[in-house]
């Protein structure tokens, strides 16, 4: 993945003069985990910049740089290295084009690595997505592949309207049959992906936790039960069409997701699917999520993070439901 996100940045900046890319450590060191490696080499300083650990800074910049007709790619180095800049996003970023009646948009791609699964402690492994998905004026995307990685990401830089690009970090060594010379063709923004078709159940998920399901559709085959898996990919907006009617088609449905369980992304997920499919609905949509906790000490990660056992336990709740 941390190859296909690296391709589709260089080829993005190749296609367009407009494209900048801008960041703490992006250029020299090539990003923390190396997304933005060689980038520098290639285009230059002036393209892919190295910036002052001023997180504020950095995303008021790529604001102006987005108002003057650029489209600049920011990368935060961990989750919550974010947050300082959490102001310009929500005053700023989210609300320009509305501000303007439309005349200005803001074409700007804020890459964030996020989630846990590597072992880091605090501060490195938040689930922020909440955050940016309550703000109204956003996209927020997440990949869960390698082709997904590229094209999502493609789609983003090309957007008029600013993009939270989500990147799972447990899922940056994650490996395809994919190929830079002939990537697939671009998802759009805003279509959720059935990965695993269902008629028991459906597990609605995204990003880090998508493999995570598919691993536990595949065990609950042991017990008969044929378990879909419906990977969102795009936060915001959200694809009720697809969510719905896989759904429909099992009757039962349970969300994953890490990020903690109160007011998180999977009580508006449950919410939309309930209002929408409640008389096909055999039993109340479940949530499978990280603890109501601050992030826990590495070696406490595996107890915290949405597993197959938790998955499982719940599909398995869902048919005593009636």
């Amino acid at each position: 993945m941390a190859q296909a996100l690296n391709s589709a940045l260089r080829d993005a900046m190749r296609d367009d003069p407009s494209v900048h890319v801008l960041g703490e450590d992006v250029g020299t060191l090539g990003g923390v985990f190396r997304i933005t490696d060689g980038l520098a080499a290639e285009f230059g300083a002036d393209r892919c910049l190295d910036t002052p650990l001023a997180e504020a800074g950095i995303l008021g910049t790529a604001v102006g740089m987005a108002m003057y007709g650029l489209r600049p790619v920011v990368e935060m180095q961990f989750d919550a290295f974010a947050y300082p800049a959490f102001e310009q996003l929500v005053s700023h970023v989210a609300k320009m084009r509305n501000r303007t009646a439309g005349r200005l948009p803001l074409p700007l791609t804020i890459r964030i690595p996020y989630g846990g699964g590597i072992g880091g402690v605090e501060h490195h492994s938040d689930s922020s997505e909440s955050y940016y998905a309550h703000t109204p004026g956003l996209h927020v995307v997440t990949p869960a592949t390698v082709a997904d990685a590229y094209g999502l990401l493609r789609a983003s830089i090309a957007s008029d309207d600013p993009v939270v690009f989500l990147e799972p970090k447990r899922l940056y060594w994650s490996k395809a049959e994919w190929s830079a010379a002939a990537p697939a063709p671009v998802p759009p923004l805003g279509r959720a992906a059935v990965l695993r078709p269902g008629t028991s159940a459906t597990l609605i998920t995204y990003g880090p936790s998508v493999p995570v399901c598919l691993e536990a559709a595949e065990a609950a085959r042991e017990d008969g039960l044929d378990v879909g898996v419906v990977d969102l990919r795009t936060l915001v907006p959200f694809d009720d069409e697809t969510v719905c009617a896989a759904v429909r088609a099992t009757g039962r449905a349970v969300v994953v997701h890490e990020s903690s369980g109160f007011a998180g992304m999977g009580a508006e997920i449950a919410a939309r699917v309930t209002e929408r499919c409640f008389h096909h609905l055999a039993a109340p949509v479940l949530r499978v999520s990280g603890f109501d906790i601050p992030y826990p000490p590495p070696m406490l990660e595996r107890h915290h993070l949405p597993g197959v056992d938790r998955i499982l336990d719940a599909v398995a709740r869902l048919q005593w439901e009636q």
